[in-house]
């Protein structure tokens, strides 16, 4: 940030292009003075005297300044005596806002060029435009959010599923802060101990037991795990699941993917290999997003289009979460297939025997009995709902939705988490062994530093940077 929190910052708020309202924010210390030079109240009373929180009718003007020629250009853009729209404003003082400073919220109709030269006022006024996510930084820097929310509130600005909502939400009101920083408490509380006890190593004085150590430590350890343990299911309800389907060439992969969509999506022909590129997709499952990956048929062929087309398919499973290993049923398994459900044993994975309206002849396959295996019809959609409650049955565990539990859904969570882990497990091992306190010491403090960078009770200026620069301005 070029400024200060001694600056006062402006923004839009909502979206670029049009829209029936528009928010400009202001915050700082001089948010009310650069508003006042711009809000004039219908009441005809003074900004400066509305109550905190409520919302008074107003016209926008542009104020005289000291520039003639662009007050003049202003003003021949809005002649009727400067004046550039109407808007409801709020004044929302410090420290009861979302940056816990004062805050003044100008709601005009949303047109792109009318909240442009609503900020370009704003600044001539005394205010400077705000840098992306630097009101949520300053909500973190005066104590109104800790780290894990603020980037919650990212979380939930990109939502794209109920449930990828729900989990922002827990961690936006403090969910996984509370538990990181209770156990990060309970290790600063044993590292004041275990260093007391180096301290006064000479002296007869028992600080804590080692059985007493060990507990501790291990319990904050099976804590740390459990969060970490999380961190794949909270990725896929953050960002969404990859499925592939994949399978040899006419075996109805296009079908079943226009089936799962309601749509025709991909092409389908009984000509094998139509699908010659990979074609994504995405559906919600219950609240869960899940991007579709329809492949190339894999099999032996000349043709350098399919080829390229089947090159694509392989890379596409080093990418997926889930396999969808599709056979058709109506035939004996060929070399393709078994070639492919080999392949799909290193992957999570479910198999769909396609074309039940036909005769089906490979559910009993000696390969298929130690597999998750589904009997659908893609053309009639006779097995479809079953098929799309197993993806999702695989992808996330049944029930998230009313645990209590903390769901980590950040990589940054989850490599603090990782190194909180490791150092806790070496803490473990040396207090068993009854080593020096200094080793034990020193591998709880760097387990307490890396859960204090969760919440940012412990963080950097490249830390902060990286995060809030994903953000938007005006967030």
């Amino acid at each position: 940030m070029h400024g200060g929190l001694g600056d006062t910052i402006c923004a839009i708020a909502t979206p670029v292009g049009e829209g029936g309202i528009g928010i400009v924010r202001l915050s700082g210390p001089q948010a009310l003075a650069v508003a006042s030079r711009v809000v004039q109240l219908r009441s005809r009373a003074p900004l400066s005297s509305i109550p905190s929180h409520t919302l008074h009718l107003a016209d926008l003007v542009i104020p005289l300044t000291g520039k003639r020629e662009e007050t003049e250009t202003l003003h021949r853009c809005f002649p009727v005596s400067g004046l550039l729209d109407e808007a409801l404003v709020v004044y929302m003082k410090s420290p009861r806002s979302f940056t816990a400073e004062d805050v003044v919220e100008i709601q005009s109709h949303g047109g792109a060029l009318v909240l442009w030269m609503l900020c370009k006022v704003c600044i001539e006024s005394g205010a400077r435009m705000a840098e992306p996510g630097e009101f949520t930084k300053r909500a973190f820097l005066n104590g109104r959010l800790d780290l894990s929310q603020a980037e919650a509130v990212l979380d939930t600005i990109r939502a794209t599923s109920s449930a990828g909502l729900m989990v922002a939400q827990r961690q936006l009101r403090g969910d996984l802060a509370r538990e990181v920083e209770q156990a990060r408490t309970t290790l600063l509380t044993v590292l004041a101990h275990v260093e007391a006890g180096i301290d006064f190593v000479d002296e007869d004085i028992s600080f804590l037991q080692r059985d007493e150590l060990v507990r501790i430590v291990g319990e904050a350890l099976t804590v740390v795990q459990k969060l970490e343990a999380t961190a794949q299911e909270g990725r896929i309800l953050r960002e969404g699941a990859r499925v592939v389907i994949l399978g040899r060439p006419n075996v109805g992969k296009s079908s079943l993917m226009n089936r799962l969509l309601r749509e025709e999506r991909a092409i389908v022909t009984a000509i094998p290999g139509t699908t010659r590129d990979v074609i994504e997709e995405s559906i919600d499952l219950d609240g869960v997003m899940i991007r579709l990956v329809d492949t190339a048929g894999v099999r032996e062929t000349d043709d350098l289009v399919e080829l390229e087309g089947i090159k694509r398919t392989h890379a596409a499973l080093n990418e997926a979460d889930l396999l969808l290993v599709l056979l058709d049923g109506s035939v004996p398994l060929t070399d393709d297939d078994l070639a492919l459900l080999n392949i799909a044993r290193d992957h999570k994975h479910i198999v769909v025997v396609n074309k039940a309206d036909l005769a089906v002849t490979v559910g009993t396959d000696a390969l298929l009995e130690d597999r998750p295996v589904y009997v659908i019809s893609a053309r009639t959609g006779v097995g479809v709902e079953q098929v799309k409650s197993a993806l999702r049955a695989q992808l996330v565990s049944g029930g998230f939705e009313a645990a209590e539990g903390v769901t980590v859904t950040n990589v940054r969570h989850r490599d603090a988490l990782r190194r909180a882990g490791e150092s806790l497990g070496q803490a473990l091992e040396s207090a068993r062994g009854r080593m020096a306190g200094e080793l034990i010491s020193m591998d709880v403090r760097a387990a307490a530093d890396a859960l204090g960078e969760i919440t940012g009770a412990i963080t950097t200026d490249e830390i902060l940077g990286r995060i809030f620069s994903e953000f938007c301005i005006g967030k």
